[in-house]
């Protein structure tokens, strides 16, 4: 396992869901902007909703500030009623996505199938794909220091070049975590971090693996933050509910900089 923090960029992304009205959306951001501004060492984005979206978009363009789509469909055009083109997100200014997450597969029947279509049609848009895994890692305990294929990331990468898995994020929130109040431990966060990045050295290279980013999420709070991100495989954190407020998420992309060599 991995003894001292590789530098990667900390990413800290606030996953919105479906909450928040036009100008609250607005107001937060008039918030946030300012004070991010002046951050240089760590990446901050925000998922929202799709009918915000463009408006963001265009509210953030002289800020560091990315902004995130909370899902999208896996051909470009057609008849996909209610569905988002990532073409269209990528035409709007949007750069990264959110894919398979873990109320996607719960509640709209996504599959490890449906999610590897995504990762590929935001790849070929330019969009960099933000990929969500759920899967139990205590299956993989004993193979810590060997070969692992965590079967989501696997699935997820499938037909992913390696000139395209760079622009790839990988997100690790334990099912029983998210929204539950209770985040897995720094320690069992950081061992299925290494899992993950071991699958990524093994369907890739362990050079690739290492450039890649992987985040926690599932409960993050300000108080639980910090020991999560210090360890050495986890360069950030995904965050429901604790970012809905814009003082926490300023703290946690504070709590990221800390994290830095």
């Amino acid at each position: 396992m991995s003894q001292h923090k590789i530098q990667r960029k900390p990413f800290v992304v606030a996953n919105w869901k479906m909450n928040k009205l036009a100008h609250q959306v607005h107001e937060f951001l008039d918030e946030v902007m300012p004070p991010l501004a002046q951050v240089d060492q760590v990446e901050a984005g925000i998922a929202a909703q799709d009918i915000f979206l463009a408006d963001m978009v265009r509210q953030t363009a002289d800020s560091p500030l990315q902004v995130v789509a909370e899902n999208v469909h896996w051909e470009d055009y057609g008849a996909y009623t209610g569905e988002t083109s990532p073409r269209a997100l990528a035409d709007i200014g949007v750069r990264y996505v959110l894919v398979g997450h873990f109320e996607r597969r719960k509640f709209f029947n996504e599959t490890d199938a449906t999610v590897n279509l995504k990762v590929n049609a935001a790849l070929r848009n330019g969009l960099k794909p933000i990929i969500d895994i759920d899967e139990d890692m205590r299956a993989y305990a004993q193979f810590m220091d060997a070969e692992p294929a965590v079967a989501q990331v696997a699935a997820a990468l499938a037909g992913v070049a390696v000139d395209q898995v760079r622009n790839v994020t990988i997100a690790y929130e334990p099912t029983w975590a998210i929204g539950s109040g209770e985040a897995a431990s720094a320690d069992q966060a950081q061992k299925a971090a290494h899992l993950i990045r071991q699958t990524l050295a093994h369907l890739y290279s362990p050079v690739i693996a290492e450039k890649i980013r992987i985040l926690y999420g599932g409960s993050v709070t300000v108080d639980n933050a910090r020991s999560i991100m210090g360890q050495p495989d986890i360069d950030g954190v995904l965050v429901g509910k604790a970012a809905l407020h814009p003082k926490a998420f300023l703290d946690l992309v504070d709590i990221a900089q800390t994290t830095i060599e």
